[in-house]
């Protein structure tokens, strides 16, 4: 598995992951659609057109942080995480459009022991999406129980 395990992070490190993702009609009606979002900032044209300082549907918000989040697991978390236990402090400074690609840095912010787990700590990652004007798009702060590496690993 390419996730790390609790005791290969340091504070500070950093990740430029590799995966981008340009950003659908169909990603952010679908995704809409599936979580029963009805909010015509996201699936009316002509509404967005006439009434938003837009002029154009822009992407829903749970899509792009699901998706920042989605692209950092392979370099951070894949197969190592227990589970995550919270988003922190997210935000979306400048709205997501259809043919935005996006791309993700990881810097990790904070390293503990768990105090109940002898075999597993918690590690807070700094997330942030970055559009293809290099504009800071959405941003968290994710609490992750990852696994420690045992000896025989």
């Amino acid at each position: 598995m390419p996730g790390l395990h609790f005791n290969e992070f340091t504070v500070g490190q950093t990740f430029d992951h590799s995966v981008r993702r340009t950003v659908t009609e169909m990603d952010n009606v679908m995704f809409s659609a599936m979580t029963h979002n009805p909010a015509p900032l996201h699936i009316d044209e002509e509404y967005c057109r006439e009434h938003t300082e837009f002029g154009q549907r822009i992407v829903n918000s749970a899509f792009t942080l699901g998706l920042l989040v989605g692209v950092t697991v392979e370099d951070t978390t894949l197969g190592t995480t227990v589970g995550n236990l919270g988003w922190n402090e997210v935000r979306f400074p400048k709205p997501v459009f259809h043919g935005d690609t996006l791309r993700a840095r990881t810097t990790v912010e904070e390293l503990r022991e768990s105090k109940s787990r002898p075999d597993a700590g918690i590690v807070i990652f700094r997330h942030e999406a970055f559009n293809q004007k290099d504009e800071i798009v959405a941003t968290c702060s994710r609490v992750a129980l990852m696994k420690k590496k045992r000896e025989t690993e």
